[in-house]
């Protein structure tokens, strides 16, 4: 589903162990790495579609998580043109996303990707709160920022706090 600008509704997930550490997930058979991320179908609730998501993606079920917090505004990123299928050029820009801050109840065992390559990732790890942006793939790295840095005063105590609003300024 677009929006009349070219971009994707989407949402995006980051899930949050009790070290304070992010979920961090390997793109299946590449070399990049992300937060799990996607499309909201017509008529789906944004929550609907981060539950949808996260299990596609993840193997990870409601019961395992609770929801923080949420981004208030939308999220964009433009993906680079060559990037782009050539046929979606002329309409599709990027992503529109609201963020998802979920804290992980669960058991590590419970994070399960689906076999097939059709799925999205095949290996991930625990990392940094602040760690993330510098580690996505550079069109990514602004929204990472401000996702993380809205949602950051639900997770860390004031004191902590600047800290992290200082590694994750651009």
């Amino acid at each position: 589903m677009l929006d009349e600008n070219g971009y994707r509704y989407n949402i995006g997930i980051i899930i949050i162990n009790d070290r304070k550490q992010v979920f961090w997930a390997k793109r299946n058979g590449k070399d990049a790495w992300q937060f799990p991320q996607g499309g909201i179908k017509k008529g789906e609730s944004i929550e609907l579609a981060m539950y949808r998501e996260l299990k596609e993606e993840t193997g990870i079920g409601n019961a395992d998580v609770e929801i923080l917090g949420r981004t208030k505004t939308w999220h964009y990123y433009d993906v680079p043109k060559n990037l782009i299928k050539k046929e979606n050029r002329s309409f599709y820009k990027g992503q529109r996303q609201i963020w998802f801050l979920l804290r992980f109840n669960g058991l590590d065992t419970n994070i399960i990707f689906p076999r097939s390559r059709e799925s999205e990732f095949d290996a991930w790890k625990w990392i940094e709160f602040s760690e993330a942006p510098n580690m996505v793939v550079q069109f990514k790295k602004h929204v990472y920022c401000s996702a993380l840095l809205e949602l950051a005063p639900i997770v860390f105590e004031s004191s902590k706090l600047e800290d992290i609003k200082i590694k994750l300024s651009l």
